[in-house]
């Protein structure tokens, strides 16, 4: 049978590979990746508040966002009220002073008070005196 001139020119039509699947599962994991960040606090912070640093009063817009940061005011980073009453927003050149500030006050940064392993409780040594007249 030989192809009419109508038909040799048309796309053939092809199920999807796995490719487009593929791309399929990306893109809708983009999308809900993209949800959660909404839901992180410095989206929410952007969205209650003006786009102005809370200490030198700079204005932003859409092309220098990036440069404007959430602060927490009491430093602890996982203390993030649904009402925004711990955060406010700062430049990167007032939030770095900031933090200075807190350093120079408590001569501890507030990220190396929360990586700071707890104080040790246990004495290692406590029952030194018994295990070495058991062994004697």
């Amino acid at each position: 049978m030989v192809p009419s001139k109508t038909t040799e020119y048309l796309m053939p039509t092809r199920k999807p590979t796995p490719d487009h699947a593929k791309l399929d599962r990306i893109v809708a994991e983009a999308r809900r990746n993209a949800e959660q960040r909404e839901k992180g606090y410095r989206e929410r912070a952007l969205k209650m508040y003006p786009w102005v640093c809370g200490r030198c009063s700079r204005e932003f817009t859409r092309a220098n966002l990036h440069e404007l940061t959430v602060h927490h005011r009491n430093h602890d980073h996982d203390d993030n009220p649904a009402d925004g009453s711990n955060w406010e927003l700062l430049c990167v050149y007032c939030h770095d002073n900031e933090h200075s500030r807190y350093i120079d006050h408590t001569g501890v940064s507030a990220t190396a008070a929360e990586d700071a392993p707890a104080a040790a409780t246990g004495n290692p040594f406590a029952n030194l005196k018994t295990l070495l007249k058991r062994d004697g």
